[in-house]
């Protein structure tokens, strides 16, 4: 029988496969090295990008942060104004009403009773005076009562002192001033 040498061909085609699988193992290597490689490329690309992103809404949130500081002070800036606006109303409110104290001081004292002093605190009045009698402190109390711009009237103190020949009495008495308009508008 004759004898066949097989073996060189397939130590070629041995040779041969694992040429090709060394080549394609190459070529998997390089292929999966391109891949990291652009893999890498592109998430350094997006973070850059979202640090671009993150740089430009930090810049606009200072922005923000001081347009809210301005805007605090100018909201600070309108109370002070509204305070003062609330100020002035009310000053030109009262303003009549000091007149009117006066006109109606003047109108219900009585003949023969003289103011020495008064002194105002909020719609409090204190007047001290002379009388020539104590009974005309009390005629200048019924009036107060019965004015439209005065009411309350107390009585702290009356003293009846000699002054030469003639009797005086000094008093203190404290009322309170009506506010028409306050009033009014409560009825409204």
């Amino acid at each position: 029988m004759p004898s066949i040498n097989l073996l060189p061909w397939r130590e070629a085609e041995r040779q041969k496969r694992q040429r090709d699988f060394g080549v394609a193992l190459g070529g998997s290597v390089v292929a999966a090295i391109a891949v990291i490689i652009t893999t890498m490329f592109v998430f350094s690309q997006m973070i850059s990008t979202q640090e671009y992103r993150n740089g430009r809404l930090e810049e606009e949130i200072a922005k923000l942060d001081l347009s809210i500081l301005e805007i605090e002070g100018l909201e600070r800036q309108k109370e002070r104004l509204i305070a003062r606006m609330e100020i002035i109303e009310q000053l030109q409110k009262s303003r009549p009403e000091i007149v009117h104290l006066f006109d109606e001081l003047s109108r219900q004292l009585p003949e023969g009773v003289y103011l020495t002093s008064m002194k105002q605190t909020g719609s409090r009045v204190e007047i001290r005076g002379v009388a020539q009698s104590s009974t005309r402190v009390s005629a200048l109390m019924r009036q107060i009562d019965a004015s439209e711009w005065l009411g309350d009237p107390e009585v702290e103190r009356v003293e009846t002192k000699q002054s030469g020949n003639s009797r005086q009495s000094e008093f203190i008495v404290y009322l309170k001033q009506k506010n028409k308009s306050a009033e009014t508008e409560d009825d409204v």
